[in-house]
């Protein structure tokens, strides 16, 4: 059991909104959702819709760029 199931999420239950102007770009076509950002987002910021990282809250993000460093396609731009 890895670190990332511990912190699974149930996302079919929750409606949440997604906000469009964000400082936080995903390359969506090379995101191929595998939950990674979103599990180790210290701030929550990210949400996975549609099989594709999407943000959530950009105001809440730190720009701490965990999510740039994990990702394995390199779609994640914090700037």
């Amino acid at each position: 059991m890895g670190l990332g199931s511990l912190f699974k999420r149930d996302k079919k239950d929750k409606k949440q909104e997604v906000v469009e102007d964000s400082h936080i770009d995903i390359n969506t076509d090379d995101c191929g959702g595998c939950e990674k950002c979103s599990i180790a987002c210290p701030n929550n910021v990210l949400i996975i819709v549609d099989d594709v990282s999407t943000v959530r809250d950009p105001q809440v993000c730190k720009s701490c760029k965990v999510c740039m460093a994990i990702c394995p396609n390199d779609c994640i731009t914090v700037n």
